[in-house]
């Protein structure tokens, strides 16, 4: 619907699920509520004709372009679920979605790569929430249920068809059967069922204990839970429901909870997040009487329950990608403005890097370094290794590799030069005057240093300025002979010389040194002259 004719990326579980979820969309909003404007089956057909699935771990180069790569990673929540890093040219982005840092009982905990994008966009969902113990969680689910059914009361359980329904369904399928309880247990049919199928299918998704069980069980083949039936709604007696959609805004959750809602022994437990001005928000507000429309209401006198086993991360899990990830700025969406301010600060104040929580259709500009690639000539690279006392090693050479120490960076200079399209190249001095044919030119830098004669001691000896080139001397001396091995240092009279760096007392009867270095020592004079600027204050 919206002309777009590029290539479309999935995980294979997504690519599976999706058409099906969009066909059921498409039924529910065309034929249900009579939405004219919407997609057809035939658009789902030719959109998904564009869809190549991808592993995780899995760098694609789309349409063949170096500049322009994706890659995937699992991110827990539900079946299929992905976080990307998308990396274009030289700057990179990693898009999550929806992600859930901790295990649960059918799915593995997101996972990144330490990719180091430029921006991280994360789901801000449970902005302030630090989740309870998860086990503390499930026993109060459990004894919830159970007490509402053994004093005859019918359970309603509002779920997506993806993630919550299975994650619930084998606690309460694992407890029952622990249990040898005989009280019946539904799931709609139709989405949850077909969602069931593609867990069995996809099996190497879930977590550990469910592929290590696979072949003895499919934890996903329930014995007491089985598909709901309309007929069912006014059987007497007690009962479990998982019913979809999550937040009851439509469909059979929002059908049961209409017919069940006026009875007090009846429960409905809420285990995920309601967008607001749904029903589902609507009961957790604690509304006791709810308009569904303009003609029908409900009247809420059964219990309502609140315990979160939303699939998505809290501010702890959160905080702990970013630091998996350690992007350069962060952004927030998919959250409530007050809480996704509040995580705003949290995450300026403990990773100390930049992050943004923009409004919907806000445009955010956000500064990146620019990075280019360069060649680095081979005697370059070996010079410099040599002078930071690093191996090199040859192709013979047999390298222990535990004891190589980590190198993150060592300062590299030569000479860029740059032809037109053409990856810049640093060389070495001789190597670009033999290729460039240019003479050599060699900068020397000067320097006047005055000082306050007021504030040397001169108890020693009755000329200042010999004083102050003797108090410079034993202070560079020291420093020169702490932190920097190997470097001569050589005074007389009138001067220090510390390789091309001199310092010497200024000809004209006035109290100032003049400095001199060649450039090739520009290193050495900065660490030089910030120690004369402590010693000789002007």
């Amino acid at each position: 619907m919206c002309g777009y004719e590029g290539p479309i990326f999935m995980t294979h579980p997504t690519k599976a699920i999706c058409p099906i979820l969009l066909e059921d969309y498409r039924k529910i909003t065309v034929e249900r509520k009579g939405e004219t404007n919407f997609f057809t089956s035939q658009m789902i057909k030719d959109c998904m004709k564009k869809v190549t699935a991808v592993n995780l771990h899995q760098t694609i180069k789309v349409n063949g372009d170096d500049d322009l790569e994706i890659k995937a990673f699992y991110a827990g929540h539900v079946l299929g679920a992905a976080m990307f890093y998308v990396r274009v040219g030289t700057q990179s982005v990693v898009y999550t979605g929806d992600y859930n840092m901790t295990p649960d009982r059918h799915l593995g905990a997101a996972w990144i790569d330490k990719v180091r994008p430029d921006l991280l966009i994360t789901e801000s969902t449970y902005a302030t929430t630090i989740r309870d113990s998860k086990r503390t969680r499930e026993r109060d689910f459990l004894k919830k249920v159970h007490d509402c059914v053994t004093q005859g009361g019918k359970v309603l359980i509002p779920v997506f068809a993806l993630g919550r329904a299975q994650e619930l369904c084998i606690l309460i399928e694992t407890y029952w059967e622990r249990n040898n309880l005989n009280v019946p247990v539904y799931f709609s049919a139709g989405m949850t069922e077909k969602a069931n199928d593609y867990y069995k299918l996809f099996i190497n998704w879930t977590n550990e204990k469910i592929k290590n069980t696979f072949v003895q069980r499919n934890m996903f083949d329930f014995k007491h839970i089985k598909p709901w039936d309309r007929q069912y709604l006014d059987l007497p007696g007690p009962a479990v429901l998982f019913a979809t959609p999550g937040m009851l805004h439509i469909g059979t959750s929002l059908e049961v909870f209409k017919k069940w809602a006026p009875y007090p022994e009846n429960m409905v437990i809420m285990p995920g997040y309601c967008v607001a001005g749904t029903v589902g928000a609507k009961v957790l507000n604690g509304d006791k009487e709810i308009y569904i429309d303009a003609y029908n209401k409900i009247n809420v006198k059964l219990q309502v329950k609140n315990l979160s086993f939303s699939a998505h991360a809290d501010a702890k899990g959160i905080l702990q990608l970013i630091k998996q990830c350690d992007p350069k700025n962060v952004m927030l969406v998919h959250g409530e403005k007050a809480k996704m301010e509040f995580l705003q600060e949290k995450i300026k104040r403990e990773c100390r890097i930049p992050c943004y929580s923009p409004a919907n259709g806000e445009t955010t500009i956000i500064d990146t370094p620019l990075s280019i690639p360069v060649d680095v000539s081979v005697d370059l690279l070996k010079r410099h290794l040599t002078a930071q006392k690093l191996p090199l090693p040859t192709s013979d050479d047999k390298i222990d590799i535990t004891k190589i120490k980590p190198v993150n960076g060592i300062p590299i200079q030569g000479i860029l030069t740059m032809e037109p399209d053409q990856i810049p190249k640093l060389m070495d001095v001789n190597e670009a005057i033999r290729d460039t044919n240019l003479p050599l030119r060699e900068l020397t830098f000067e320097f006047i240093k005055s000082f306050d004669p007021n504030k040397i001691d001169t108890s020693t000896r009755t000329d200042i300025r010999t004083q102050a080139l003797e108090n410079v001397y034993e202070k560079v001396r020291k420093a020169l002979k702490d932190d920097v091995n190997e470097v001569e240092i050589i005074k007389n009279s009138s001067q220090i010389k510390i390789r091309s760096m001199l310092i010497r007392i200024s000809d004209k009867n006035s109290n100032s040194f003049n400095i001199s270095w060649n450039y090739k020592d520009e290193n050495l004079a900065n660490y030089v002259m910030s120690i004369i600027d402590n010693i000789l204050p002007e």
